[in-house]
């Protein structure tokens, strides 16, 4: 995703500040992580707080393969479906992920 829209999909936090990282793009504001692009995807950051409202909105968690072959859960989920199309439910989930990013602090 480019950078522009990445900045308009983050537009109800203010100012996000975009950096590439492994492979993909770090997203920060106020100087925290709040979400990664990662392969074309933005991946929102969650905590024991906030995820269970991501996978109640049918959100993914990602994770990958570790060196035993189990998967490793990340801090980050997919956004909702009915946030890609709905700036005031984005704004929410941007929200949700930034207040993650405080309590991780």
């Amino acid at each position: 995703m480019d950078n522009a829209a990445i900045e308009e999909m983050f537009e109800a936090l203010g100012p996000v500040t975009i950096k590439r990282m492994f492979g993909g793009k770090g997203i920060y504001h106020q100087g925290l992580i709040l979400a990664l692009d990662f392969r074309g995807d933005i991946l929102l950051k969650a905590d024991a707080e906030s995820a269970p409202l991501f996978a109640e909105a049918g959100s993914e968690q990602w994770t990958y393969p570790g060196k035993t072959g189990k998967p490793v859960a990340m801090p980050y989920w997919s956004i909702p479906n009915e946030a890609l199309d709905d700036p005031d439910m984005m704004a929410k989930w941007v929200r949700l992920a930034f207040e993650a990013a405080l309590r991780a602090k």
